[in-house]
């Protein structure tokens, strides 16, 4: 049995390996009549692709997204959309070293475990690289979410690097954009910089990271209780994301530390609908959107491949000490920004989709009339 793809009704199957000569998603699911060209796709590559700066790792991939199929004249035709990258500066040689050795934090000794055989070069099919694929399949997401939500927008953003976190007193979605780190603080953006060139040139280390994903316009009514919902949705989304270690909703885990009176967001009524007082719940009650943002966090683990000695064994037992050297990522956090981008996109969609479905968009009224 495979477990390759996730979705509902928007599906997505990625394929391929870090060091294969391609890798890729099938779309299935997607809308016919949709404008969608590779130059729709393109930028969201471009921002998780490596090599950009200093403070992620140098591998050198241009990330060009072919459609081999799907599109017809530049509108989806409703049949499933191939997507393509090939892989281009692959240094598989990098990896010779570790070929019988199990690297500490890795899955190369849970790979071997279930399977038998693993791919050690970068980690195959378990490598960061895969992301690239969910980013081109969110890339498609996103043209049909213009099209069925005016408006609508995803943003994510790294509030925290290690110990280090954001004010949120400084908060500016203008500077998201504007430094290496996604970061919507620019004053600690500058302290990050300073840190993870300490680690990765004199330590020899890595760090982890906390990253927000929101979703903004999403029309209130999206989701479905108990078993569909789409805060499940979106939690076991984010998880699938590599180095990902844990993921919350709103509040998420500080939601233990509060009364039922600070938790609970009250309901006025405004001109237009129902308005909260605040959004602790993260846009989701009972798995269902309010229409408020939809806010969603996860911590991304420290990047395994370090340059200091761990101890661990080889696949016949003896004992080894593992140096992993090649080209990785100090704070794969960093790149971790537009998957969570992405994976938010495709999730959205599908619950949209899903609810299209059901309800043909038939919403219970409140206020005058209901």
């Amino acid at each position: 049995m495979s477990f390759n793809t996730f979705g509902h009704v928007f599906r997505v199957t990625t394929w391929g390996e870090s060091h294969g000569p391609a890798l890729g998603a099938t779309v299935d699911g997607c809308p016919p009549g949709v404008e969608l060209t590779e130059a729709d796709i393109q930028p969201w590559l471009d921002k998780r692709r490596p090599g950009q700066n200093k403070n992620t790792t140098q591998r050198k991939e241009p990330d060009q997204v072919r459609i081999l199929s799907g599109v017809f004249e530049g509108r989806t035709t409703g049949t499933p959309i191939q997507l393509m990258i090939e892989n281009t500066d692959q240094r598989s040689k990098d990896y010779g070293d570790i070929a019988q050795t199990f690297r500490p934090g890795h899955a190369d000794i849970t790979y071997h475990q279930k399977y038998g055989i693993r791919d050690y070069r970068g980690g195959g099919r378990s490598s960061a690289r895969e992301t690239a694929a969910r980013v081109a399949a969110g890339g498609v997401a996103r043209k049909v979410l213009d099209t069925l939500v005016p408006g609508m927008f995803i943003k994510g953003f790294m509030v925290q690097m290690g110990p280090k976190v954001i004010d949120r007193t400084r908060f500016d979605w203008d500077a998201i954009d504007q430094n290496d780190f996604w970061c919507p603080d620019p004053a600690v953006a500058a302290e990050w910089e300073d840190y993870l060139d300490f680690l990765r040139r004199k330590d020899h280390n890595s760090v982890g990271a906390m990253i927000e994903v929101v979703a903004r316009g999403v029309p209130a009514g999206i989701g479905a209780p108990v078993y569909a919902k789409l805060d499940s949705d979106l939690a076991a989304a984010m998880m699938t994301i590599n180095a990902v270690k844990g993921v919350e909703i709103g509040e998420g885990m500080a939601a233990a530390a509060l009364t039922g009176r600070d938790n609970a967001d009250e309901i006025f009524m405004g001109e237009t609908g129902p308005e909260y007082s605040t959004n602790h719940a993260g846009g989701i009650l009972g798995g269902i959107s309010t229409g408020q943002d939809i806010v969603v966090r996860f911590a991304v683990k420290p990047t395994s491949s370090i340059l200091s000695s761990r101890q661990s064994i080889r696949i016949d037992g003896t004992p080894t000490e593992v140096v992993t050297k090649g080209r990785h990522d100090p704070c794969v956090g960093i790149r971790a920004v537009p998957v969570g981008e992405a994976m938010m996109a495709c999730v959205v969609l599908d619950h949209l989709l899903l609810d299209r479905a059901q309800t043909g968009g038939v919403r219970g009224k409140i206020g005058d009339g209901a």
